[in-house]
């Protein structure tokens, strides 16, 4: 991240701070890579919602890739979605999103069609 990136990012969420690097910020940006994110999708990501950092990777995050590549998306378009539409992380699984798949299955979607919509 550039310097104009951090900045944005601490002034959009200051509760940044407070993160220990150790236990949170190098951990989230570590498993962002392991997800397939080259350090400006990372870089894009954390700038765009820098809430994911306070969100917990083993209650919130890791459930929701799961639940995403169990919707047909590989590891390229989990990436891509999580890099574009990084807020997606920050909703409820159980109160939103299955709702929502729920609904647009009912539509007369299928798996690849929600997948591809989310994407």
């Amino acid at each position: 991240m550039d310097d104009s990136q951090v900045a944005k990012t601490i002034t959009n969420f200051p509760q940044l701070m407070g993160c220990s690097l150790d236990e949170n910020l190098k951990p989230m940006v570590q498993w962002l890579k392991e997800l397939g994110m080259d350090d400006s999708q990372v870089a894009k990501t954390i700038t765009n919602f820098p809430q994911l950092m306070g969100c917990s990777l083993d209650e919130n995050l890791k459930p929701m890739v799961q639940w995403l590549k169990e919707l047909g998306m590989d590891d390229s378009q989990v990436a891509k979605t999580i890099t574009k539409f990084p807020n997606l992380m920050g909703c409820s699984l159980e109160e939103n999103l299955k709702p929502m798949v729920q609904w647009l299955k009912e539509l007369g979607m299928d798996d690849s069609q929600v997948a591809k919509t989310i994407t």
